[in-house]
């Protein structure tokens, strides 16, 4: 067999594994699943499991890291005067919309892992992802000492905000597209939320 075929081969069983753990987890706990469990929706026997994982927590990890480090790669190419002039006009930012087209990709395993029988702790790891990005690419380059609130409760509102629009879209099955719903997280995040929803701001003269 060629070095090609085995890659492909390689890939079709993994996908498969992936897809029999994913479901998996739509039916119980991470707990709850075993080897067997996966070997045997999989179709495939324990064998062939252990030579690409060493078991179901190396899996879950594999899986995990697979996403975290796409959405890492599509923050490389974010650009801080582009997402400016982008703000300023209240238009999406491409590399926004790539965000949710990845989320879009792994959706059902996105939303099972964030789900009651997924990991908790993807929670955070999604969270640094994002504090990560934010602060490579803007805070860093800001003098923080001007900022009119603490950053540390600016950053934990925007990644815990961003990540509960991402639960949310995954969970009612994505009825925006991801153009759409980034263009109403950039509508929240330069007008805030009151004002984004159109509620009217009045102000008491004195």
């Amino acid at each position: 067999m060629t070095s090609s075929k085995q890659d492909r081969r390689v890939i079709k069983t993994k996908k498969e594994i992936r897809q029999a753990f994913t479901t998996l987890l739509e039916e119980k706990s991470f707990d709850a699943i075993t080897v067997q469990d996966l070997t045997e929706r999989a179709n495939i026997n324990r064998g062939t499991f252990y030579l690409h994982y060493q078991d179901k927590y190396d899996l879950l990890e594999q899986c995990e890291n697979e996403i975290l480090e796409q959405l890492r790669e599509i923050g490389k190419n974010l650009s801080v005067s582009d997402l400016r002039s982008l703000l300023k006009e209240e238009m999406y930012f491409p590399l926004f919309v790539r965000f949710f087209e990845c989320f879009q990709e792994n959706a059902l395993f996105m939303r099972v892992i964030l789900g009651p029988n997924g990991d908790p702790s993807f929670h955070g790891k999604m969270k640094q992802v994002m504090l990560d990005n934010l602060w490579s690419h803007f805070i860093s380059k800001m003098d923080t000492s001007k900022f009119a609130i603490p950053i540390d409760i600016l950053t934990t509102y925007v990644s815990s905000a961003h990540l509960g629009v991402i639960q949310y879209w995954l969970n009612e099955g994505m009825k925006q597209s991801p153009k759409e719903i980034t263009t109403i997280l950039i509508k929240i995040i330069t007008k805030g939320p009151i004002e984004a929803a159109g509620l009217p701001i009045h102000h008491d003269s004195k």
